[in-house]
């Protein structure tokens, strides 16, 4: 399927709302492409030669690098110097007509610019400051900067692959805090602008890297510790247990989570090794937590029998949860990816192609959309400081 660079769609439910975004890089960019998808007019303000990731990755478009080009969508790219007065003029009058001031600059920075939360607030005072941190204010490293590896290591999340391999800490081989954080920065401006809707008062958020991925980590791993006095045995048992992983068949790999009772039994019968839930290590849910390295390796082991095709055949007839395994390239084609047509190519106002992932979220009323294309540094400059009469 391909779109059309801009498309007149129903708006989004966001619509009518301004954020004037002064984030970079991945957590807040993420961030704003979501509320720009719902509908937001989002005014992207960038300085010298713009957000770090415009450089980043191959590219037939000069600034414009592929996690830019995907995190970067139905925004407005304007260039303010606000280090200057005439950029500091520009920026407040901008911050005049916003409802949302959206930024993952350091406090310090952002005062000695003169854009902390008291001096916007008197400039517009029912605005929704948003501000991104590394660190929550209060503590020892209220001031450190902060980037997807240090809070992978700081919340102790890379210590998941130690635990589950007796190896070395890693890091995860994905920006997961940078994409959990920035989900967590949506949800904190959604409840802003609610307040705002429902009292008319705007109000300081500030979404702190190091706790917001915390919490997100120790759901579940926080375990043994739950209870007090805590035994010590943090990370829940089956998600870091070395043989919770794709399996391999007879001609490739497939995953496979039975997990209600009926649904061992029967996976054990199909894999021809019916006696295996007879014993009372595996009868329960809590025995099975509890021997979770022997059960996996049985799986293992029945699931090597036979081939992938035959494994999706069969569990889908018993209805036990399958998937094919995937490497990147397939997900590109994958059948159900294409036939809800989640991947479409767009054109670039350079005229590049590029291939873009469509809102996942479906609302019946008023639907996310892609209405622009991501924009070369400043390409919306002169007409947005225009409309501010400058």
């Amino acid at each position: 399927m391909t779109a059309s660079s801009e498309e007149t769609q129903k708006n989004g439910p966001l619509a009518g709302v301004r954020i004037v975004d002064m984030s970079t890089v991945v957590l807040g960019p993420f961030a704003t492409m979501i509320l720009g998808d719902l509908g937001a007019e989002i005014i992207k303000v960038e300085a010298g030669s713009g957000d770090i990731m415009r450089h980043a990755g191959p590219t037939p478009v000069p600034g414009m690098g592929p996690i830019f080009t995907t995190l970067n969508r139905n925004k407005q790219s304007v260039v303010i110097d606000a280090k200057s007065d005439e950029g500091k003029a520009a920026l407040t009058e901008l911050l005049k007509t916003a409802d949302v001031f959206f930024h993952n600059v350091r406090m310090a920075g952002m005062d000695r610019l003169g854009f902390g939360y008291d001096a916007v607030k008197a400039i517009k005072p029912d605005i929704v400051y948003v501000h991104c941190a590394g660190y929550g204010a209060g503590g020892p490293y209220e001031t450190r900067q902060a980037y997807d590896d240090l809070i992978q290591v700081a919340s102790g999340f890379a210590e998941l692959n130690q635990l589950r391999d007796g190896g070395d800490p890693a890091y995860v081989p994905s920006l997961v805090a940078d994409k959990t954080v920035g989900l967590f920065a949506v949800y904190a401006t959604l409840a802003g602008m609610y307040h705002h809707a429902r009292t008319g008062e705007g109000q300081f958020i500030q979404v702190p890297m190091l706790e917001s991925f915390t919490f997100f980590h120790l759901v579940e791993n926080l375990y043994g510790e739950c209870w007090m006095p805590g035994n010590g045995k943090m990370a829940y048992t089956r998600s870091v247990n070395p043989r919770r992983k794709p399996y391999a068949t007879q001609d490739g790999y497939i995953g496979i989570v039975p997990y209600s009772d009926d649904q061992w039994r029967q996976f054990f019968e199909i894999g021809e090794r019916p006696g295996v839930f007879d014993d009372p290590r595996f009868a329960d849910y809590k025995s099975r937590t509890e021997n979770v390295a022997e059960l996996y390796a049985l799986i293992e082991e029945v699931a090597a029998t036979k081939t992938t095709d035959e494994w999706l055949e069969l569990l889908s007839e018993a209805q036990i949860p399958a998937m094919r395994f995937n490497k990147g390239a397939d997900v590109l084609k994958d059948p159900h990816l294409t036939a809800v047509e989640f991947f479409t190519e767009r054109q670039h106002a350079s005229g590049a192609a590029y291939r873009s992932m469509k809102h996942p979220v479906s609302f019946s009323n008023t639907p996310a959309s892609i209405r622009t294309d991501p924009k070369s540094l400043g390409a919306d400059t002169e007409i947005v400081l225009q409309s501010l009469g400058l």
